[in-house]
């Protein structure tokens, strides 16, 4: 299928699908009744007669005319993967869609390690907007990016860093150092990992660790362990459950991802646990006491996105993207299915930040580099899509 976004063509990946036996709603939402969901259909990979990508990913100049099983293994940092557009990244924990308008899609890609983050552009070789000074041990270093809610006049950029003294977030832009937003947020040997996502109404929402305190999620006057609703400036945001006070919802411990609707109307969160992983549906002023889905299984939950019909929850251990039926009510409408997992030829290993490119694409990131089997070109950023096609394949429009 061929996809112009703003005039430019560029593939779409996509996902064999296999059930996932091992997620099972949470023992509290027994007895509820649940309307099934649309099926979830699987689109299948990259198709030969797709159009071609270059740059960074170092693909060639054609599409090759082989199936896609046969595209030839990454050597060194050139990818003849189509979907990917940047290589030899490393630990891609943090990725943010960038506007496209008549360009080639692209995003910022933060480097957990690092600091680093790289603006990618699909047919682009990958620059350098900024290296924050980042301290990663644990689960921490950069984890969080977001674009600024006016970014198309002010080009900030948002992060959420640990630093020597803590967690926190700070803002900049390309040539200027970064500015402190939010600074105190706890500090520990664990539960440092965040996430920011723009709310759609002029705030930032971030999504704090515990730092290794389960007890402190309960704390009001603690900033860990909570989604925090702030401005731009740092300060609480008006209309927060508790005026003054930047905690809109509590009860976190290691957040992986902020996703929403493309309405705002549903917004979502995923939390790794002692004993599981979660998504949880954010209801303003309350805790995260009952999960919309849990994992027992632990596939370590990083990013997610809303695509209307599923919230798509990336791994990084269970190594594939959860695609999590939802009903027209915002219910989880049945049990997951994971793809993108590498067993109907289509997969990329680990994965870390996810973020909609609009209401059918997102760019997602890897972070084979972090405990995973890496090949040449990782870590990677790629192109994939969010809704499948209704007779799960791919051709030309």
């Amino acid at each position: 299928m061929r996809v112009r976004l703003g005039g430019a063509p560029w593939l779409l990946v996509a996902c064999g699908v296999v059930l996932s036996g091992c997620a099972t709603f949470d023992d509290r939402a027994a007895g509820q009744t649940f309307e099934p969901a649309p099926e979830l259909s699987a689109p299948a990979g990259p198709q030969p007669e797709l159009p071609e990508i270059d740059g960074s990913s170092g693909g060639p100049s054609t599409a090759p005319s082989a199936p896609q099983t046969s595209i030839p293994p990454p050597q060194g940092c050139t990818d003849y993967d189509k979907a990917v557009i940047a290589t030899c990244l490393d630990t891609v924990s943090a990725v943010a869609a960038l506007p496209s308008g008549d360009s080639a899609p692209g995003a910022l890609a933060g480097e957990r390690k690092s600091g680093q983050v790289l603006q990618v552009t699909s047919g682009a070789k990958s620059t350098q907007l900024a290296k924050l000074d980042v301290v990663a041990t644990g689960d921490g270093g950069l984890t969080g990016l977001a674009l600024s809610p006016t970014y198309g006049e002010d080009q900030l950029v948002f992060a959420y860093i640990t630093t020597a003294t803590d967690n926190r977030v700070v803002r900049f832009t390309k040539g200027q150092a970064p500015k402190p937003v939010l600074t105190g947020i706890p500090k520990g040997a664990t539960g440092n990992r965040g996430a920011l996502l723009t709310d759609g109404k002029g705030a930032l929402l971030v999504a704090t660790g515990d730092a290794g305190n389960p007890s402190a999620t309960a704390d009001p006057n603690s900033l860990a362990g909570k989604l925090l609703r702030i401005d731009t400036g740092g300060n609480a945001a008006q209309g927060n459950p508790t005026p003054g006070s930047r905690v809109y919802a509590a009860g976190l411990h290691s957040p992986g991802g902020i996703c929403k609707s493309s309405d705002a109307s549903r917004l979502w969160v995923t939390d790794t646990q002692a004993s599981t992983d979660a998504l949880y549906k954010v209801t303003a002023g309350a805790s995260f006491a009952a999960p919309a889905w849990t994992w027992p299984d632990k596939p370590g939950v990083t990013g997610c996105a809303d695509s209307g019909d599923s919230v798509l929850v990336a791994t990084s251990t269970g190594s594939s993207i959860q695609q999590v039926p939802i009903t027209a009510d915002g219910s989880v409408g049945g049990q997951p299915k994971a793809v993108m997992d590498g067993k109907n030829g289509t997969g990329y290993g680990r994965y870390g930040g996810l973020d909609p490119i609009d209401n059918q694409y997102a760019v997602v990131g890897t972070t084979n580099k972090d405990g995973g089997k890496p090949v040449s070109s990782d870590d990677r950023v790629v192109i994939i899509q969010l809704q499948p096609n209704p007779g799960g394949g791919t051709g030309k429009d």
